[in-house]
């Protein structure tokens, strides 16, 4: 009985047509409060996840889902890249060398990082869909003195056709052993993604192992199905492949060095752009619900104002028999309901601006470049938003938390209240 009772009441109070106007006018602004709180919380959250995505797959363009190394990979590659080959996860596999190299063109050094390729079995690995970047892939298997560029490289080398460069390894050059300096021609450019754009470049394996030399540890670059499961999807492979233990490079993996094999998902290998990206999430969303905590302080002050209206009603129910309880649970309902609406309104209108966003912008765009004759003016409406329903499902979870919370003290000083002390006035 007492459930059904409150709830009628707290019901009653709250939808009932209320005489005073600031209590009503106090009442819609915190509703909008959280509301706008919601809103502008799950557009900003979806923003950074577009964003994060973006950049996520800009960083897939040189860096591997997932790269297994380690002198059992380097002696015996071939037999791990057929196993790799067998998974159902894995798309590709395809084993590359990295190292330390200064380039020199006309008089300009820069000190890269040279990736030597199997260009045969390269094409199938990158997320490059392009049919240059193929044919410069082919060329590179065809001739051992071929180079591509990245293209900030290129432009800050200043090549910007074929050229002859100079190409000698760090070890070499730090050690002053000039012979192992190796002419190379480059036939073309590739984007590599925003970040490696500047120091790749990419070679003949063959010609990255003589320009290397001992530096030139083979690796397996593997492509696999879902990115996110990177890590695991290698850690099967390895183990269907006979390997009694992994040494692993990830957070919270535990490590033992029976076998030394490295297995780096791209997350970690770009740990410190993904862990920022996603402190900034957290921190933005931090700030912003601070909006929701506003309208939930305006939760307090109405019911504060409402306890003090409803004295008299509040002891007539105690006088009949209404424990604290009920009285709590009244006011918890009246508060909630507001709460709820807010965070209603707030979900529905957030999914809707965020899943247009790049629309409305461009829309309001050329709104404002149609009414300001002769003026350009450029907004974000090339923002990418990404949706996850979790993430709405938890910012409507803490709304909601928020607003309960906000009820429990108006709620409890109306369940001290003395019946007494109200009714000897009236």
């Amino acid at each position: 009985m007492i459930k059904p009772f409150s709830l009628f009441v707290g019901l009653r109070y709250s939808l009932a047509r209320k005489r005073n106007l600031l209590l009503s006018f106090v009442s819609l602004i915190s509703m909008l409060g959280i509301s706008l709180g919601v809103l502008i919380l799950i557009i900003a959250v979806s923003v950074i996840n577009g964003s994060i995505d973006t950049l996520r797959r800009e960083a897939l363009k040189s860096v591997p889902h997932v790269t297994v190394s380690g002198a059992t990979i380097e002696n015996n590659w071939q037999a791990y890249l057929e196993q790799a080959n067998a998974s159902a996860d894995v798309l590709a596999v395809a084993p590359y060398i990295e190292g330390e190299v200064l380039l020199r063109y006309q008089g300009v050094d820069q000190f890269i990082r040279l990736r030597g390729i199997d260009a045969s079995l390269e094409a199938a690995v990158v997320d490059n869909p392009s049919s240059h970047y193929r044919d410069m892939l082919a060329a590179l298997g065809s001739n051992e003195a071929n180079v591509v560029l990245g293209t900030q490289l290129a432009s800050s080398l200043g090549v910007f056709g074929q050229a002859e460069l100079s190409a000698i390894s760090l070890r070499s050059l730090l050690s002053r052993d000039l012979s192992s300096r190796r002419g190379i021609t480059v036939i073309g450019f590739a984007d590599f993604g925003v970040y490696a754009n500047d120091n790749i470049a990419l070679v003949n394996l063959a010609m990255a192992e003589q320009l290397l030399g001992s530096d030139a540890e083979i690796r397996l670059r593997i492509k696999v199905a879902d990115v996110f499961r990177a890590q695991e999807i290698a850690e099967d492979f390895i183990r269907a492949a006979g390997s009694q233990s992994v040494v692993l490079q990830g957070s919270g993996a535990q490590s033992t060095e029976l076998q030394d094999i490295q297995i780096v998902p791209w997350n970690v290998a770009q740990a410190s752009l993904f862990n920022a990206l996603n402190m900034e999430k957290y921190l933005t969303g931090f700030m912003l619900l601070m909006i929701v905590l506003i309208g939930a302080v305006n939760i307090v002050s109405t019911l504060v104002m409402v306890v003090a209206d409803k004295n008299a009603d509040i002891a007539i129910l105690r006088t009949m028999g209404a424990s604290r309880p009920v009285i709590m649970a009244i006011f918890i309902i009246q508060g909630m309901i507001a709460g709820m609406i807010g965070t209603v309104i707030g979900v529905l209108f957030g999914v809707v601006l965020a899943d247009n966003i790049s629309a409305i912008s461009l829309w309001f765009e050329q709104l404002l470049n149609s009414i300001l004759t002769g003026s350009d003016i450029y907004l974000l409406s090339h923002l990418r938003t990404e949706i996850y329903w979790q993430e709405v499902g938890l910012i409507a979870v803490a709304a909601l938390a928020i607003s309960f919370l906000a009820t429990l003290y108006p709620a409890y000083r109306a369940s001290r209240i003395q019946p007494a002390e109200v009714l000897r006035y009236e």
